[in-house]
């Protein structure tokens, strides 16, 4: 499935299954879409200790499976997604 992420003093498997539902399950999210939010997961993974395993998308949401590292909170990670506007 997933690496183990080898820190100074822990090692971790740490995966998110987030899902973002667009305003009242409108079915309005098309390839355009999907092809926008994985470049965008991508700027995210440059510049924080994230990784996108996978990315999809239905006709009224988006999900990610995400793993991260301890330090950074569920909050925060819905945060660094929703800053990029999904």
């Amino acid at each position: 499935m997933s690496e183990f992420i080898h820190k100074s003093h822990n090692v971790t498997v740490l995966l998110y299954h987030l899902v973002f539902p667009a305003k009242y399950r409108r079915a309005v999210l098309d390839v355009g879409v999907d092809r926008a939010s994985t470049e965008i997961c991508v700027e995210i993974e440059k510049r924080y200790e994230i990784k996108f395993l996978e990315i999809g998308t239905d006709e009224d949401h988006i999900h990610f499976l995400v793993q991260s590292v301890p330090t950074y909170s569920i909050i925060k990670l819905v945060t660094f997604n929703g800053k990029r506007g999904f």
